[in-house]
């Protein structure tokens, strides 16, 4: 049975784990696939009373069909900046506008374009994959020092590890998961 103590660096070892699955799985989401996703946006900043903020705050951003784009800024004085942080964020979309809404079209994605996002998304797995080994390291180091300093017993250190260990390995096998269910959703026409 494990101690508070060991109790509480597995709860660490989850948690920072478990913050790195999350990350990934807010990160490939902006992944633009070919369908209209309006989180494209999250990361295109505008400078708005010069503060660079992003796109979901000045507007309302919606997808009116698979291949377009909307957004309806707060304040029409915005639609150039906007434009022009679309343009400068290098996303593939090109921005037009009828003096209230801008739209944008998105386009097919070339099989080129494809392989290079795939690459792309397992290097954030593997991102992903080291943040939750350095975690697990630094349980292990944990767990050592505390036999060492407090006095924790070995079984106690080796029920932690193992249990640490099983988190680690539930953890990975979700960024996998993550990964391949992005790759399937990219390669698809």
């Amino acid at each position: 049975m494990l101690t508070e103590n060991a109790k509480q660096i597995v709860s660490v070892a989850n948690g920072k784990m478990g913050d790195a699955v999350a990350f990934l799985e807010e990160s490939l989401k902006n992944y633009r696939v070919g369908k209209a996703n309006p989180a494209v946006f999250n990361k295109v900043l505008v400078n708005y009373y010069g503060t660079p903020t992003p796109i979901p705050q000045v507007g309302s951003v919606t997808a009116p069909d698979a291949k377009t784009l909307a957004i309806q800024p707060w304040e029409r004085s915005l639609i150039p900046a906007i434009e022009k942080a679309i343009l400068d964020a290098n996303i593939g979309l090109t921005p037009s506008n009828n003096g209230e809404t801008i739209r944008c079209t998105v386009p097919a994605l070339t099989e080129e374009r494809r392989k290079e996002l795939c690459k792309n998304a397992k290097s954030e797995g593997e991102n992903a994959k080291i943040v939750i080994r350095n975690a697990r390291r630094d349980a292990v180091d944990a767990f050592k020092k505390a036999v060492k300093n407090d006095g924790m017993s070995e079984d106690i250190q080796r029920e932690g590890e193992d249990e640490v260990q099983k988190i680690t390995d539930k953890r990975v096998k979700e960024v996998d998961e993550l990964v391949a269910a992005k790759e399937k959703d990219i390669l698809a026409v």
